[in-house]
């Protein structure tokens, strides 16, 4: 009896693939963050030979971040094309793959970096290769956009890794990573938050419903794909910054349209304004840095992204999905919307450093702080939604 109740809480949690991808990529946003404070206060040295920032940079950007990604797409992708989800032994395969990576780089020291390289680049490719697949069979074009970013981002991880053994530095696979993740959040984010945010209101009666798509957003997208693109490839160049700050006022004006000031009487809709708002806000500090960087620092400005619009953001959809794929309530109690001004502290208290550069360590032990605290707590309230069948 034992046996078959152990069975079946197996196959629940490989079951979707927010399951397995939440629950790693939470623990791993806790413990990459302890093992960076480790690291850049002295205490460990679990990658050497590999610039310390270099390795922060990549497993926030492909380590966490690709789990949720991952978790979100093997979730959202079968449902909007009309097939099942992938499940069992091939999503246990697929989560292997992940967690094989995070240990590859932990041990790049010992195995060697172009074995750690090898074994880490296997993964996005892999899900890049599911998400067409669904796509191809249920021909749903529409959504063909996603699997060639997941392909195009399998290919910044190599060229991360390639361009870290050729010249020692990453700054261009940083980048180009950076802007397909930002990219992705504009394409997601204008799909899901209209769509949530009316549904939300329509439930409360209200005729002020957000826009929905139309020549405004495909404009603002189309800023934010050039911003991005120059910003990638010229960094230095006038026009990367011109077109980074028109795409951070049209995001201003796209966010808005959304209707999200409405929603404040419930956070788990109102987190994913919250999180959208650091899209614009990272256009307009990261093309300000290129100006006055004496002023704006270009890694602090970057910060908007990545602590921002990219902890917020997943941290918002890995609450709403798994609330709701699990049969629990679509409103955000007391403890989940503890854990969501949690992740903003750390957005707020890593960007603060602007103002107040000599209080940079504080600020940066606090966000830290903040950081942990928001995805371990995501882990003591969502864990047995993840883990677990609802009884």
């Amino acid at each position: 009896m034992r046996l078959d109740a152990t069975r079946t809480e197996t196959w629940t949690f490989l079951s979707y693939g927010f399951r397995p991808f939440f629950f790693g990529g939470a623990v791993w946003a806790v413990a990459a963050m302890v093992l960076w404070i480790g690291m850049i206060t002295g205490n460990l040295d679990l990658a050497p030979g590999l610039p310390l920032v270099s390795w922060h940079v990549h497993e926030f950007l492909f380590g966490y971040v690709g789990a949720i990604i991952a978790g979100f797409l093997l979730t959202a992708v079968p449902n909007w094309a009309g097939r099942p989800p992938l499940r069992g032994v091939s999503l246990l395969a697929l989560l292997v793959l992940w967690v094989a990576g995070r240990c590859a780089f932990l041990l790049s020291g010992v195995i060697g970096y172009a074995a750690a390289a090898f074994i880490d680049a296997l993964f996005l490719p892999a899900l890049a290769l599911l998400i067409l697949r669904e796509v191809r069979a249920a021909e749903n074009k529409g959504n063909i956009r996603i699997g060639i970013i997941i392909s195009i981002l399998a290919l910044a991880n190599i060229l991360f890794h390639t361009e870290m053994a050729v010249y020692g530095q990453v700054p261009f696979a940083t980048r180009g990573s950076i802007s397909l993740i930002v990219l992705l959040i504009m394409l997601i984010g204008g799909r899901v938050i209209p769509n949530f945010t009316k549904n939300w209101l329509v439930r409360k009666g209200s005729h002020h419903l957000p826009a929905q798509m139309d020549r405004f957003d495909y404009a603002a997208l189309a800023a934010g794909v050039i911003a991005l693109a120059l910003w990638t490839s010229l960094p230095a160049a006038p026009l990367a910054c011109l077109f980074l700050l028109v795409a951070g006022a049209l995001h201003t004006v796209r966010l808005g349209r959304w209707s999200g000031w409405r929603t404040l009487r419930e956070p788990l809709v109102f987190i994913l304004h919250a999180g959208y708002a650091f899209v614009p806000l990272g256009f307009i500090l990261v093309g300000l840095s290129l100006i006055y960087p004496a002023v704006i620092s270009p890694s602090v400005a970057l910060h908007a992204w990545t602590t921002g619009a990219m902890g917020v953001m997943t941290l918002a959809i890995m609450t709403r999905a798994t609330r709701g794929h699990s049969g629990h309530p679509l409103t955000a109690p007391p403890a989940t919307q503890f854990i969501y001004l949690c992740a903003v502290a750390a957005v707020i208290f890593r960007l603060t450093e602007l103002v107040f550069p000599e209080a940079a360590l504080t600020l940066y032990a606090l966000s830290a702080a903040a950081w942990i605290a928001a995805f371990a707590g995501f882990l003591v309230i969502y864990s047995p939604m993840l883990l677990f069948s609802r009884s």
